[in-house]
Formats: C-alpha cells, structure tokens, sequence
C-alpha cells in the first residue's frame, strides 16, 4: 500500500462508528479541533463516564480457541484513555501467554497488544490526547517525568513499571467484565482483542492518521523492537555484518533496521527455509538453515563465513540455547548479542567468566529495542511516511476480527508474519 494514498476505508469506518452511537467523534474525524474536552481533562462525550457494552475475544482456557462473546467495558478512570480499536494483530507473546498453564497464566483474558485505534473518551487529569486522536496504545510506558524518561541512557519508566498484570492501572483493577459479571483479565496493560480497551495515558502514543492504520499498528511492538534493537539497542554501524537468529516479524525488522543503518552484511539464520527468499525482502545478504550444516554449529559456520563472528548478533525467538549460539557467534574484540525473544521465566543462561573475561564481547537485554515510545514512535512513522522505512511485506494477511482464531492457526503453522484483524472493514 502507498503510505500517501487517503485511506477512505477507514474514514468511512470511523464515520459509521459516530452514526452507530460510539464515543463522540466526529469534530475530530473532520479535522476540527476537538472541544470534547475540557481544560480539566475531563470527558464531555454522550459515553463519558458511562460502561460500553462490546464485542471481546476471550481467551477462557489454555491453548483452547478463542470465543466471541459481549462485554462491558468500564470508564477509564484517572489518567486513562478509553480507546475505540481500529485494528490489530497477534504477537509470538500472546501466543505464549495463552499457552501457559501455570502462572504469569490467568483466566479468562482478553489478550492482545498490537493495535492502533481512536479516543473515544479520556479520564479525569488527561491532556495528551482528546477525543477523536488516532493513537497506538503500548505495553511500554514513556510518562516523561521519571528519571529512565527523562534519560537517554533507559526506555523503562519507573513510574509504570512493565510487568505481566492482570490489571490496569496502579489501583490494580480491571476495566472488563462479561455479560454475567466475572472479571476479566487484562495482558500488557493493553488487551486490544476487544472492540473497545481502557489503557493508561502513560501509554498512549498520539500517530497521524495519514498513515493506513493496517500498517501503523505494526509499530506497538514487534516490528518496532527489531528495528529499535538494531537502531538504538546495539547501534549498528555503516559496513558491519550482523547475525539474525529467528527471521520471525522481529528479526526481519532487525534486518530492516541493520539496512537502514548501513550493514554490510546482514546474516539470516532460521530453520525454515522459505525465510531464505523471505528475507532477501527485508535486506538479509545470507542465510544459514542449522538443519543443512552437518555437524558443525551456527557459530562455526558463522565464525567462518565472517572471518572471526559477526559484529552484532540478535537473538529473536526467546530460546536460552539460541542466546548462547549467537554469543559464540560474535567477534571477539567488539562483538555485541542483544536479546529480544522471551523465554520461559525459570530459563538462565549459564556463560564462562573466563570466556566473557578474555574475550572482550557484550551481552545484553533489550525491551521494545530500546526505543522511546513518545519520542522515538513519531520518528519511525515519519521514516514510513517518507518512504524509506517499509511496512508493507510485513501484513501477509488480513482478516475481519471474527475470525481471529484463524489468525492463530496462521501464526502456530508458520504461515504468517502479522495478520490484520479488523474490528469492522
């Protein structure tokens, strides 16, 4: 899709959701400035301070389909956003998450993190936004005040500490019940697998609505952490090699953001073959497939084909085995490994003090890349918008929210990198 092509599809869809009696909307819609809110942050919608009754996908039990069913959605109350979701789309987290048998595991549970969307009323004490901004709710928060906020050096507020809540909020409340009272759980500090969510404004990033939503989305998570990773995380230098472990969503936008960032030599390694032309898309110059390499290891091959390892590796599926490749895999001197795939929390990673001593490489962690999301958020839309950044091979399907256990299936066969759900076309 042409990022300056006008999305008439979705200004119809938001003109019906006025008509359809949602959140007041349409000043905003028409490009007017909003006076839906007052100088207070205080909602004047016909909504405001009222529960929305809505379509949710509930994730009831482990690892069973998801099921459709009506909800109530609460006001948000101080400093939070209720927002309208536009679209979304499924992450490897809420996989795992609706996976898990024992905790972090709770249900029931509206999962669901990647989405774009609008305001539709705000809480008291809330002046970033206002009703009718188009806005990517985040699982990070950027509350520009704390220290790591205010620091270039850390993108973990210590205001609104990431953890995995079943909450939202600091009163650690949730904002959904069913139709017969039972609570329901959040995840992220997100839920967007509902028609409706109450986020935290701290979390809360206000975009262009120039850009098509189906690609804006892409930027609440994964595609924003690989292409963080290589930009901010490890700031990958002109004419250096890089190794991918994982071309999943993640590691092919460590692979975009690499090119962007002037790599040489971008190496893929994954086990799926078909990420060789895959990846080819996205800059990767090499791939390995560990399953025809005979006896030797990832690190040998790589070691041999780079002369000495890769400068930066990335490890992008969440495996402590795959950490300790991509380690081995790095030069000795300079070479950097950044993590981002989540492994189970018991999993450690056991390194030789004598190795990390004498061979003079880094490793470290890396949430959402190391980006900003206030700060950092626009400057990736803009990049987009000029052209230069592209988003379009990483939606391989779209489909109507409805059928979002088809989008599961997509994403466990191997099928999919981001599938689109919209809530209405």
């Amino acid at each position: 899709m042409d990022f300056e092509t006008k999305n008439k599809g979705e200004l119809k869809y938001m003109r019906q959701y006025v008509e359809a009696g949602g959140d007041d909307l349409l000043e905003g819609f028409r490009g007017k400035k909003s006076s839906r809110s007052n100088a207070a942050g205080k909602s004047s919608s016909n909504t405001a301070g009222k529960p929305i009754r809505c379509r949710a996908a509930i994730a009831r039990k482990p690892r069973e389909p998801l099921v459709i069913e009506e909800v109530i959605v609460a006001a948000p109350k101080s400093r939070e956003v209720r927002i309208k979701i536009i679209c979304t789309s499924l992450c490897h987290s809420d996989i795992n998450y609706w996976k898990l048998e024992r905790p972090p595991a709770i249900f029931p549970r509206i999962l669901g993190h990647e989405a774009i969307g609008v305001v539709g009323s705000i809480g008291e004490g809330v002046h970033e936004v206002v009703e009718g901004d188009t806005v990517i709710p985040m699982f990070l928060p950027d509350c520009g005040e704390c220290a790591d906020c205010l620091s270039k050096k850390s993108n973990l507020c210590s205001k609104y500490p990431v953890h995995c809540t079943p909450w939202v909020g600091r009163d650690e409340s949730s904002r959904f019940t069913d139709m017969n009272g039972e609570t329901l759980y959040h995840f992220l500090h997100v839920s967007s697998f509902t028609e409706y969510t109450v986020v935290e404004v701290a979390r809360v990033i206000k975009v262009d609505p120039a850009i098509p939503a189906n690609r804006a989305y892409l930027l609440s998570c994964g595609v924003s952490t690989g292409l963080g990773a290589a930009w901010k995380a490890a700031n990958v230098e002109i004419g250096t090699t890089v190794a991918i472990f994982g071309l999943g969503a993640i590691g092919l936008a460590v692979a975009e953001g690499a090119r962007l960032c002037g790599a040489k030599r971008i190496i893929g390694v994954d086990v799926n073959q078909d990420k060789l032309e895959i990846g080819k898309k996205f800059g990767v110059t090499d791939f390995v497939n560990p399953r025809n390499i005979g006896d030797k290891t990832v690190s040998q091959v790589i070691i041999e084909m780079t002369g000495g390892g890769a400068d930066y590796c990335f490890e992008c599926v969440g495996l402590t085995s795959l950490v300790h490749e991509a380690y081995a895999s790095s030069r000795k001197g300079w070479g950097k490994t950044v993590m981002l795939g989540v492994d189970q929390p018991e999993a450690m990673l056991t390194l030789s003090s004598f190795e990390v001593l004498h061979s003079g490489k880094s490793i470290m962690g890396s949430l959402f890349g190391g980006l900003k999301p206030k700060s950092d958020i626009p400057v990736l839309i803009k990049r987009c918008m000029d052209k230069e950044l592209q988003l379009d091979a990483f939606v391989t399907h779209e489909v109507e929210f409805e059928d979002i256990n088809k989008a599961f299936d997509l994403l466990l066969q191997g099928k999919s990198l981001r599938c689109v759900m919209w809530m209405k076309k």
